[in-house]
This record gives structure tokens, sequence and C-alpha cells, in this order.
């Protein structure tokens, strides 16, 4: 199951952290998800559907669900994201080398599941721990192919009315699966590839349909 889009993942001074997914094309059509991992540890998905919640919380791990309206706009470098008690806007500032570089290698090889196999060592080396590969929930895998990658320059966000502080690392990692997003906050483009039972395939999130390059996620 091919998922393509955009992973924001991101930190907050009051140690909550946030992964946005904003897929643009997936097995359920357009959709957005958050995850979130609060300072208490207790992990959290906001889906839009129950069909969207289902095949997350049967790839990834969490404590609560729920099914809500989950809304992402993006306008030039802002984006602005409302999903039930989460209110979250931040901007992305301009790519570094490493998103230039990963600009530069073609989709239709950034997806297959030999690049994704070789990328996966220098993204544990290069992002601290970052996997392009590994082993979901209910015997799923999962690939992710990124594919460009910006920097968060800043955010504002509130959970449940209460302001979660200013931007920071994703520290410490996000435990929704096998990866976790980059250390440094960022908006990562990938593909996403999820293979269910025993099938094979390449993958974002990535993730996460989530979580881009990532760590423990």
């Amino acid at each position: 199951m091919r998922f393509d889009g955009w992973i924001a993942g991101m930190g907050t001074s009051s140690r909550t952290r946030i992964v946005v997914g904003y897929w643009q094309r997936s097995p359920f059509g357009p959709f957005s998800d958050v995850m979130v991992e609060r300072a208490d540890g207790e992990r959290l998905l906001l889906a839009p559907t129950r069909e969207t919640a289902d095949f997350i919380r049967r790839t990834y791990t969490f404590d609560t669900v729920r099914v809500l309206p989950v809304d992402v706009s993006v306008t030039a470098d802002t984006w602005t994201v409302t999903a039930g008690p989460l209110d979250l806007r931040f901007t992305v500032g301009r790519r570094g080398p490493l998103g230039l570089l990963l600009r530069t290698v073609p989709g239709a090889l950034a997806s297959r599941p030999a690049w994704c196999a070789l990328t996966d060592w220098p993204a544990r080396v290069l992002l601290a721990g970052v996997r392009t590969r590994g082993s979901a929930g209910q015997g799923r895998r999962e690939w992710y192919a990124a594919r460009d990658l910006r920097p968060i320059a800043g955010l504002s966000a509130d959970f449940e009315g209460e302001g979660l502080g200013v931007l920071a690392r994703v520290d410490p990692p996000v435990r929704f699966g096998f990866a976790s997003v980059p250390p440094k906050p960022a908006v990562t483009r990938v593909t996403t590839r999820v293979a269910l039972g025993q099938k094979r395939g390449c993958a974002a999130r990535r993730s996460r349909p989530h979580a881009a390059p990532h760590r423990r996620r």
C-alpha cells in the first residue's frame, strides 16, 4: 500500500512531540493524521475516519485513538493544523544540503526496495538513528523513501487549550513504531509503502503513512 506526501516531525519545550502526516495520495484518498506523544508518555492518534484510524493503529502502537476531523492547510511556508484538541501552526525554512541532495533522486529509484535498503545505514548514522525500513505491527513491513527535507523554523501549539511551548528537538524520540522522525524538527517529503502480512514492497512513513526518515516510531 503506497502513500505519497509529507511528514512533519517536531518537539516542543513542554516535551510534547508531534508527527503530522499530510498524504496527497493514498489507498484511502487524500487525508491527514496526527500522532502526539505527551510528556507523560501517552501516545495519541488523531485520524479523520474509522478506516484510516484502524489501518494506522494496526501498523503502529497507541494508547489512545480518536476519530475526528483533521485539517491541514499549507500556504507558502506556513502550515496550519487543526485536529480536535490540537491547534498547531508552524513555518518551514529553506532546505539545506541534504534536502537539495534528496531532490535530485529520481522518484522511480527512490521508492525501490533496494534503494531503501541502501539508504537505511547512512540514515541511521547521519540522522541519529533514523530508519528507512523495518517491521511494523501485525507482521507488516515498511519502507520510507525520502524525496525532500526542509527544517521547521518555529511553531505555536495548543493542546486542549494549554500552550505547548516553543519549538524543540524531538527528544526523547517518539515510540509509535520501529522508527522516529529526525531529532531536528523537519518536514520530509516521502513515499511510504506498507507490505501487509508476508507481502513485500517499498515504503513514510515514514511514514507512519507517517513517519519520513524515522528513528524509533
